[in-house]
């Protein structure tokens, strides 16, 4: 039920009249167990806190005969009451409205501009507790969430709707907004390398590939519209003995090259690099073409010599090849199969020649097997030959550096996989991207500097004029 603001002085107020009562009356208390007690004290103080955050957003009103915004003239046009709602509950107050002059454009409440209520519901702290909250849990988990505290207990569609809107903010001044959270980010003093890496997820889409479908002679879509790829990517800082210090995860939904996550890893090494321009460089990615196209043109993005950024394919996607040559001879979970294997992974890790030597035994394989299992083999090895310029691991480790891409495929987990591929989603564009970004800067330890700048984009100066 929505609280209504009453009167001005704080202490005077019916809300905190009942918290000191039920403080007061020892007979009422001793009636509750220690939980019922909590409960009731909790809803006492919110309804109390609601009242005075009413007040304080009264206060932001505006009663003029006439107002300026961004260079334009509003004049007023009537008073009328409106719920709103904060972290402690909803409540309700008076403000007024204006209309531009000539009363053609859309009605505005400089309360709201002033305050900067984010869509014209929810004070700030309410909608950055909710994205929050829905960055991790689904709308309905977090609406459920939300009516076992109290206080704030907005729906499972507020919820819903409420990344989207934030969303368009943060899109509309991304680059902007990007640039100004790699300006304070802080590179680890004890940092030696920078590792960047790129990946991909696929993930149900409402507009997956029904086109495709329809075009298919003699089918209708049937079941999910369809799956589509997020790019994940990210930038990792590594100390002497290569561990990673700290990650910085980016997530952006379908789109063709991954252009926007490309632009948004070159943008994090530059800034990274004009801080520490001594860092070592590792560029790492699964063997997919596109992924190691934008790896390759780092150099010239970066301005840097090609022997200043050092690249290798994933080695556990690689490790997972091999596996697959050796249980296509031996025979899967067989002895002879895990044997090798372990042989064969040491020599790609500790032996300079080690990638070759693993060449020359699946070729001996496949020169004696026949049919299916000689074609599975040769598949293999022609995915290690056409790669094993980036697999120079031995050189890598003696350094100290990294060599699989296990970070971005956490990131591809942990961005996407958990929140947005449980059973029975399906996404839009917009909402999609909407939870990538939240996720993104939660994840990457930025999101207390993120919402600030989100937060301003509500906020309009509004000047009072004497009417003409």
């Amino acid at each position: 039920m929505a609280t209504k603001y009453h009167g001005r002085n704080r202490l005077s107020t019916p809300s905190f009249a009942r918290i000191k009562e039920f403080v007061s009356d020892r007979t009422r208390r001793e009636e509750l167990s220690f939980e019922e007690f909590e409960q009731e004290l909790h809803r006492l103080v919110s309804a109390w806190e609601s009242e005075l955050v009413a007040r304080e957003l009264a206060s932001y009103d505006e009663d003029a005969p006439q107002v300026e915004v961004e260079g334009k003239v509003y004049r007023r046009k009537m008073e009328s009451t409106k719920e709103y709602h904060g972290l402690a509950g909803t409540f309700e107050i008076s403000r007024h409205l204006y209309v531009p002059l000539g009363d053609e454009g859309k009605a505005i409440c400089p309360l709201e501009l002033r305050a900067g209520i984010v869509a014209g519901a929810w004070t700030p702290m309410a909608a950055r507790v909710m994205a929050h909250a829905v960055a991790i849990s689904t709308p309905d988990e977090a609406a459920k969430l939300f009516r076992e505290i109290g206080g704030l207990t907005p729906s499972a569609s507020s919820l819903d709707r409420l990344p989207k809107h934030l969303s368009e903010r943060w899109e509309a001044k991304r680059e902007e907004f990007e640039a100004e959270l790699r300006s304070q980010e802080e590179v680890p003093e004890e940092a030696v390398a920078v590792s960047v890496a790129i990946d991909g997820v696929q993930v149900p889409m409402k507009d997956g590939d029904r086109a495709g479908k329809r075009n298919q002679e003699d089918k209708r879509p049937q079941g999910p519209a369809g799956y589509r790829e997020v790019g994940c990517g990210t930038i990792t800082f590594h100390g002497l003995e290569g561990e990673p210090l700290k990650t910085i995860r980016y997530a952006r939904g379908p789109e063709a090259k991954k252009v926007a996550l490309k632009g948004e890893l070159v943008a994090e090494l530059r800034a990274i690099l004009g801080t520490r321009p001594g860092l070592e460089i590792v560029g790492l990615s699964d063997g997919a073409p596109d992924h190691w196209e934008f790896l390759d043109s780092l150099p010239q993005l970066l301005n840097l010599e090609e022997d200043e950024i050092r690249k290798a394919v994933d080695a556990f996607h690689v490790f997972e090849r091999v596996k697959r040559a050796l249980d296509a001879y031996h025979g899967e979970g067989t002895a002879e199969s895990k044997a090798a294997f372990e042989q064969y992974r040491v020599w790609m890790r500790e032996y300079p020649d080690g990638v070759r030597r693993v060449l020359r035994a699946l070729r001996y394989r496949r020169d004696h097997s026949r049919g299916a299992t000689k074609k599975a083999i040769e598949c293999e090895i022609r995915y290690i030959e056409q790669r094993v310029h980036l697999m120079r691991y031995k050189e890598l480790l003696d350094d100290q550096l990294p060599i699989g891409s296990g970070l971005v495929e956490a990131a591809c987990k942990t961005l996407a996989t958990e929140r947005v591929k449980r059973s029975g989603m399906s996404w839009g564009e917009k909402g999609l991207q909407a939870i990538l970004t939240l996720r993104s800067l939660l994840q990457s330890d930025r999101w207390e500097r993120a919402w600030p700048l989100l937060a301003d984009q509500y906020k309009v100066q509004v000047t009072p004029r004497r009417a003409a």
